[in-house]
């Protein structure tokens, strides 16, 4: 009965159940440890000028770089299935090692500034590296139906991340901080029983050639250059860095809004947010956005939430109070992890595995925070340089919205030609 319930609600068939339940608690548990941190992290920019966090996100971009590069260089030389356990392990360490230093330093601005850069490149890098796993233990087929059940799992752990700082924020951000590092290493098993499962039971062996045991080789920086020579990964990244403008806006006025609070009524009102953005995902992306893609197609489905974005955005340039604002952020969040996100991830089936873990990572964090960067200091020139004011800021990025749209059409029409092709 639980079977045909699960392939009825979500396309799941029943030698895929035990990959598909556990790549759910593969990044229920990522992002868990993530949304943990996140409200920690966002609390403490409301205490720096838009001039200060424009310098941090420049310091993330070239930061950045330089892990997905040393990242590039692992790919070629570590045997593949120690590879993506060792990610989940370093970051580990790098959270216990922040601990410590804010557990040990009275003034610990410095300390801050680099936990709010390193968390970023890590808000990027672990679902990157979660989602070139996912592409290459299922194929092609099982991609369309089952990431977007996959991705729910996404949701779920950021459903209940939020609620442990918004309810335990009292007990101190350094204590978070050691819970979400312990949480990071629980996948390190499973990604080691997925491995076989790929072969015993997805029967996916002759869908990719098992590197499990090997190295992927080829040249360390393969990634960058696939990057800028493919027309299908440039569109790819031309998408990203679009939505990335739009969240970037967003985000900076959500800051500027948040400075009257203290951190700690900060880090509970967007561990709040996070939670109701969470509710509205779990359901749509469990039940509905395999169905989407399936009826609406590649292209639409990818130009859906710009177009939602890019009129929730004009509302917001002339109605700028603080209750748009987060209606706002709960629409376009909900829709990008319900909806974009599953479905942009579903283009990288369409590429090679050294593709997948070498250029997937310069797009979804070098692209990403290329453009975080761009746009922190596009905003402080308009703001502070300028001195526009909410509404002119707000046409400038319902702008950006609608070439985002029309990106996301482009995008489909790329995708479908490239299946055509293989």
């Amino acid at each position: 009965m639980i079977k045909k319930l699960l392939k009825k609600a979500s396309e799941i068939e029943a030698h895929e159940i035990k990959a598909t339940a556990l790549s759910f608690l593969f990044v229920f548990i990522l992002m868990l440890a993530y949304y943990i941190l996140r409200p920690v992290r966002d609390a403490m920019a409301s205490d720096w000028s838009d001039a200060e966090v424009s310098q941090l996100w420049t310091l993330n971009f070239f930061i950045s770089t330089g892990v997905v590069a040393f990242y590039g260089l692992a790919v070629s030389k570590m045997k593949f299935k120690l590879l993506v356990p060792s990610v989940y392990a370093f970051f580990a360490v790098t959270f216990i090692l922040f601990y410590s230093f804010m557990s040990s330093i009275t003034d610990s601005t410095l300390v801050d500034k680099c936990f709010y850069v390193w968390l970023s490149v890590f808000a990027m890098f672990h679902l990157s590296v979660f989602w070139s796993f996912m592409s290459d233990v299922f194929n092609k087929d099982q991609a369309r139906r089952l990431f977007a059940t996959i991705a729910a799992g996404a949701s779920a752990g950021a459903l209940l991340g939020p609620m442990i700082p918004t309810l335990f924020a009292g007990v101190g951000t350094d204590n978070l901080i050691l819970v979400a590092a312990v949480l990071l290493l629980i996948p390190i098993p499973v990604i080691l029983t997925l491995t076989k499962l790929k072969t015993s039971e997805l029967k996916n062996e002759d869908e990719t050639t098992d590197t499990s045991k090997y190295k992927i080789g080829g040249n360390p920086f393969a990634g960058f250059k696939s990057f800028v020579t493919n027309p299908y990964l440039l569109a790819i990244g031309v998408f990203i860095l679009l939505y990335t403008m739009i969240s970037t806006f967003v985000y900076f006025e959500q800051k500027n809004l948040l400075a009257e609070f203290d951190r700690a009524k900060r880090t509970q009102i967007l561990g709040s947010i996070d939670w109701i953005v969470n509710v509205l995902t779990f359901g749509v992306a469990f039940f509905a956005t395999s169905r989407i893609v399936k009826k609406m197609g590649m292209g639409y489905t990818l130009a859906l939430m710009p177009i939602i974005v890019c009129v929730g955005i004009l509302i917001l340039a002339f109605a700028p109070i603080i209750v748009v604002l987060l209606a706002l952020q709960v629409a376009r969040r909900a829709g990008n992890y319900a909806v974009t996100k599953p479905a942009r991830e579903m283009l990288f089936t369409e590429v090679d595995k050294e593709t997948r873990f070498k250029a997937k990572p310069v797009i979804d964090v070098v692209v990403y925070r290329g453009g975080d960067m761009a746009t922190a200091w596009i905003f402080t020139g308009l703001t502070e340089g300028l001195g526009l004011g909410f509404t002119a800021v707000g046409i400038i990025g319902g702008g950006i919205a609608a070439v985002w749209a029309g990106v996301g059409l482009w995008m489909g029409k790329l995708y479908n030609r490239q299946r055509a092709i293989k």
